[in-house]
Order: C-alpha cells, then structure tokens, then sequence
C-alpha cells in the first residue's frame, strides 16, 4: 500500500495532524494501538488562559484560544458532536499570598482574571475561608468522544491500523519511508510519551512527567464552572460526572494509578468538598512535555521523510490544533514553521 504520509499515534497531536490531511485530501494511514492510559485519554480537556503560580497569561494565549474553539467547532460539527465547552474556572484562593497576588492581577487590567461578584455562592458547596476570583474564556473540551469519533472515521475509512508501532520495522530511503508492505513519502511521529524512546528523536529535551486523576460522581454539585483550589474539578460531558486532578510527578517508576494518589486525593476532598460524591475511578497517564515548555514540530534535519509533532505538556488541548494545521501547512506548502516551536533548533542534538 502507498500512502503520502504515515502519522504515528492518534493522540491529540495525531488527531488534529490527520484532520487537517484529511481536509486538504491527502493519502494517509494512521497507526495507533487504543491505549487507555495515553495522557490525551486520562487529560481533563481544559483549555485555561492563565498558568502557573504566577497567574500569567499562557504563551500565546491571543492567538491559541480562538484557533483552537474555532477547530474544535469544525471538528466536531463534522463528528456530529459538541466537543468543547466554555466553564470559566473559580479560583479559591488557598492562602493570602494568593488572594493578593489574584487582585493585582485584577488591578492590571488583565483580560482573563475578574473578581467574583458573589463571593459566598459556593458556600453550601465548598470550604473556603480567603475567597475566590474568576478565570473567564476557559474551556472544557471532550477529548473522550473527539478521539472516539475520529478513530471511527477513520476505520470506516480504512485509514487506521490498531497496531503498535515497531522502530525495527520502519526503513528510511530516499524519498521516502517503509514499513512492511507499506510505502509513504513521510512519516509523522505524534507518539506522545513514547517519543521518548523513539530512535529519531530521543535526543530531544523531554521531560515527562506522571499525572493522576480520580473521575467522580457528584450529583449535587453544578456543572457550570470549572473549580480550583490546589486541585482542580471539572465537569464532564456526562452528567453528574467530574474529573478531579492531577498532580505532577517528576520522579516516578510506575505508570499505574498510585494508592499515594488516591490518599492525597481523598484528603484534599474531604477538606474542601461539602458535597456527597461517589469514586468512580482512578487514572493514570505519562504527559510528554519538554525541558523548555515549548513544542516539538518539524522535519529531522538529517531525515526529510521523518517528522515529529510531540512536546505539547499540559496543554495538549490548545496547543495541539495550532500547531497541527502549522505542521501541515509547512509539508503541503512549504510555509516556515514557528523558530520556537520548530525542532531544527535542537539539530546538533539530532545529529549524534
């Protein structure tokens, strides 16, 4: 079989990199063994403008934020599917310093961070003794059903080999690659956490690291907003459903469900929840983020038919559909990929 591209794995990355081949009516094969565990399927889906301790605004938020609604919205009109969501997240604040900080930004006109008019409107819900503030242009997005949607099509279209990817098996030549009976001009590595491990770029600076997140039943608690303190609780596309996560392990040896986890989980419920809530289940997943936060997106400098598109950490759900149809511009077209995002800065490292 002869196909222009071959993408490797149908994460995010994989997802979006594939929509966009397909909308532009190239040859294509997808190769992705279903794995439950792949970070995209444990992801809460939350898109949040504002990151990290600091509240600042996320890189390029003005630009990712309406690229990555509107995409969803074409994506999911074509599934037949509402896959994205806007919950603006409250944030309660979990000491001074916090609060603080939250109403400087306020006071700086920032266009994500608002007070919260009604400061006691969560009482019978949650414990919270300093406040909360509002992060508004927040979204949640249903990676379960998008993911789902599109591997259907894709089998309908055989387009999908549910088979895990085996380095041993792939052949660069000239011009192109090969791998069993299969012939393409390029090959698209969207492998996630396995890229890790991937021959071609392992090199790369990557800096994995393990998140966990209990899904819960809570049936009294609305479903309107995103919430946060410490932890976050987003609703679900189900009804009465949550997603309560996720920590940040740098050092680990499993990549399994952790009963440290689950205690810590508990703990910090029980601290802050007034509401009855029923365990549903517990995940576990491998985030493949990087040393300098930045994307992995490009052609090897030593190998014109191998391509990556990986790196995207925490905020796969935004990052991913931007630099998806980036990539795919940049192979169709020939336009230049972005000089922080584009993977021939680490071509010295590439090379050994």
């Amino acid at each position: 079989m002869r196909v222009e591209f071959l993408v490797v794995g149908q994460g995010l990355c994989g997802t979006f990199l594939s929509w966009f081949l397909h909308r532009a009516g190239k040859s294509f094969l997808v190769m992705d063994q279903n794995d439950p565990a792949s970070s995209s399927r444990v992801a809460a889906g939350i898109i949040n403008p504002v990151t990290g301790r600091r509240l600042a605004i996320t890189w390029m938020a003005e630009e990712l934020l309406p690229f990555a609604r509107k995409t969803y919205q074409e994506l999911g009109q074509f599934l037949d599917a509402q896959l994205i969501f806007q919950k603006n997240l409250i944030e309660f604040f979990p000491n001074p310093h916090q609060r603080e900080l939250f109403l400087e930004r306020v006071q700086e006109q920032n266009a994500y961070l608002h007070s919260f008019p009604e400061q006691n409107a969560f009482n019978s819900v949650f414990r919270y003794e300093l406040g909360c503030g509002e992060i508004r242009h927040s979204f949640v997005v249903d990676v379960e059903t998008m993911q789902a949607r599109w591997r259907k099509f894709l089998s309908q279209q055989n387009r999908l080999l549910d088979v895990r990817f085996d380095p041993e098996r792939l052949h660069v030549r000239a011009g192109g690659i090969e791998y069993d009976d299969i012939a393409a001009d390029r090959i698209l590595f969207c492998d996630g956490s396995a890229g890790i491990r991937n021959p071609f770029f392992s090199s790369l600076p990557f800096s994995p690291n393990k998140g966990e997140a209990l899904i819960l039943e809570i049936p009294e608690l609305p479903p309107h907003h995103i919430y946060k303190k410490g932890f976050l609780l987003v609703p679900l596309p189900d009804e009465n459903k949550f997603w309560f996560g996720s920590n940040y392990q740098w050092k680990f040896t499993d990549p399994a469900p952790s009963t440290e986890f689950f205690e810590q989980a508990r703990r910090h419920l029980l601290a802050w929840l007034k509401l009855p809530y029923r365990i549903l289940d517990h995940k576990a997943g491998i985030r493949p983020a990087t040393l300098e936060r930045r994307p992995f997106v490009g052609v090897h400098p030593h190998h014109e038919a191998v391509v990556i598109l990986n790196g995207m950490g925490t905020k796969g759900c935004s990052l991913a559909p931007f630099f998806a149809s980036g990539l795919t511009r940049h192979l169709l077209d020939n336009e230049a990929i972005m000089p922080e995002a584009d993977v021939r800065r680490f071509s010295k490292a590439l090379s050994r």
